[in-house]
């Protein structure tokens, strides 16, 4: 299923196979649209390390008991050609000039965390 122009629900699957409950369809696709935006600024491919996690997935590898993940409105990032830091203070831009929705955001060494919670959330 296309959800924007570059991202598939597929790309969001939990890494355990277990299948998307089709009501948190709708999170995954708001996600999906804040990261097209994103796709944009940067004219770079994404890639999608983690989006959608069962609960048995999540607790597997140590997540967040109430994860963003969780209800499909989290993504783990990485941008081609950029690293963590370009990503997450692009995300902020983008969020500070009404492009990308507020929400969860976490830089790592290797990836960058952004959720579509709808609150501020820095750690």
């Amino acid at each position: 299923m296309k959800l924007t122009e570059n991202f598939l629900l597929s790309e969001y699957q939990s890494k355990d196979g277990a299948a998307t409950p089709l009501e948190l369809v709708p999170n995954i696709k708001e996600n999906a649209k804040n990261l097209q935006v994103l796709r944009e600024y940067f004219d770079a491919p994404i890639i999608i390390n983690s989006g959608y996690r069962s609960p048995s997935h999540n607790k597997s590898i140590g997540g967040a008991k109430y994860s963003q993940h969780l209800q499909g409105k989290a993504s783990d990032i990485v941008v081609k050609g950029y690293t963590p830091y370009e990503v997450y203070e692009a995300i902020e831009y983008l969020i500070s000039e009404g492009e990308m929705k507020q929400g969860g955001l976490s830089q790592y060494n290797t990836f960058v965390h952004y959720d579509v919670r709808g609150s501020r959330a820095r750690w």
